[in-house]
């Protein structure tokens, strides 16, 4: 009874949210703050789902429109609209970047028993954005790995801007 229910505290922990209406979720241990909207500066000359920069306690972060970078339609904030700030190692330095999703939902323990490697994926993002898929009780989350949604060339242009 002790190892079960050892086991079943050891699974990793997970953030849930929402995106064009799918379940998403990203290991806990990367983020750093959750937010509501704030005012986001431009940044001109950058992709379409780099939204700017936000200041937050006298540190720049650089903000991603996760719907944008997924190819979703865009649409407008609401005031469940919220930003993940998360911490991602580049090049060995640590760089937080603020991700916009619609709807954050709830922290979650999943073991890695219940995420599965899917061998073909239908879901609307990229196969090579996603750890796996989770059953949960509140339904199927897709995992994502937070640090493949950049591209080597989205590092770059937000190195840039936090110069």
């Amino acid at each position: 009874m002790e190892i079960t229910k050892r086991k079943l505290l050891s699974g990793a922990r997970f953030l849930s949210f929402v995106l064009e209406n799918e379940s998403y979720c990203m290991d806990i241990l990367k983020v750093k703050e959750l937010m509501g909207m704030s005012d986001i500066t431009p940044i001109p000359q950058t992709p379409v789902y780099i939204k700017g920069v936000i200041n937050l306690r006298g540190q720049i972060i650089p903000i991603i429109d996760l719907r944008l970078k997924f190819g979703f339609q865009g649409k407008d904030y609401t005031k469940r609209t919220s930003i993940i700030v998360v911490e991602l190692q580049v090049d060995g330095d640590n760089m937080y970047i603020g991700v916009i999703v619609d709807v954050i939902e709830e922290v979650l323990n999943i073991s890695e028993e219940k995420i599965s490697k899917v061998p073909y994926i239908t879901s609307k993002i990229k196969a090579e954005y996603i750890k796996g898929i989770a059953e949960t009780t509140d339904g199927i989350k897709v995992v994502l790995d937070i640090e493949k949604v950049l591209s080597e060339d989205d590092f770059v242009i937000l190195k840039d801007v936090k110069n």
